[in-house]
């Protein structure tokens, strides 16, 4: 395995700072620097970009996104035991890296760097999809972030990428389709990690359009779809009484039959009805 840069491998930083992943935490270690390097290739071109990483741990994905010519990368980490294995990286990266520790559920990202911001980051599993959505829930756009590259269990990924009319179409796919083009770059098993989860990973990138494909509301598409996809087998008028009396009056001033299901409607159905919702 080829080194991709001159610091110790990822087991032997591991074992000296004594990092065994927790899983209250959502860690799972990806130590295969090669690996980690080939995500950080596939959020693009990162010379004349700052990059924010969250979660990094003992800093596998940060090793490879410095090594990748990053131009600046600012890691956020809430486990204190990670600190000083991120403190050797920015030893050997002087002036690149910059380590805030916190809780990335209540830091200002956009405050952190400034942009063009790109974030890739191996999330943390119990926090990915929150994380996620308060990326794209945003009311101005576009945002402070040009890309996300992201990795999740398998199957929220391919929630993200969903097409209407799958198993995996739901709020998830709206949301990050509205405003971004997604796709899977990478598929990655559950014994590239430490300790292996019990599921398979996926790599996901996003890049963030102009401007949203349809116009709507976001904050009114955020209820609409989560009223939407609470009760996927529910017929539409019923899933979403509680956001309008007359909500099948709305339903078909927005051009869709109130009998029609949630997985079943395209993003710019739902865009039009959340025109036909706002106030």
């Amino acid at each position: 395995m080829a080194a991709i840069d001159d610091l110790p491998p990822l087991r032997e930083v591991i074992a000296r700072h004594e990092l065994s992943a927790r899983k209250a935490l959502g860690q799972n270690f990806l130590l295969d620097l090669n690996l980690t390097a080939k995500i950080a290739r596939s959020a693009g071109d990162l010379v004349e970009c700052d990059v924010l990483e969250v979660g990094p741990g003992p800093g596998g994905l940060t090793r490879g996104l410095l090594a990748e010519g990053a131009r600046r990368v600012v890691v956020v980490e809430k486990d204190a035991r990670c600190l000083p294995a991120l403190a050797e990286i920015a030893a050997a990266y002087p002036g690149r890296l910059e380590v805030v520790e916190g809780d990335a559920l209540v830091i200002d990202h956009a405050a952190l760097l400034p942009p063009p911001v790109r974030i890739v980051s191996n999330l943390p599993y119990n926090v990915g999809t929150e994380l996620l959505t308060r990326w794209l829930d945003v009311p101005d756009w576009p945002p402070f972030w040009q890309s996300l590259t992201l990795m999740f269990q398998r199957e929220v990924a391919e929630r993200i990428v969903a097409r209407p009319g799958s198993k995996a179409y739901g709020r998830l796919s709206i949301l990050a389709q509205w405003r971004c083009d997604a796709r899977i770059v990478m598929d990655l098993p559950p014994e590239a990690f430490t300790p292996a989860p019990k599921v398979r990973s996926a790599v996901v990138h996003l890049t963030a359009l102009p401007s949203p494909r349809f116009p709507a509301d976001p904050g009114m598409l955020t209820r609409l779809t989560a009223a939407a996809f609470g009760q996927r087998r529910k017929m539409l008028r019923a899933a979403l009484k509680g956001l309008a009396p007359d909500i099948e009056a709305r339903l078909r001033a927005a051009g869709i039959e109130p009998t029609r299901r949630a997985e079943e409607l395209p993003i710019e159905a739902f865009c039009a009805l959340a025109r036909e919702l706002s106030p």
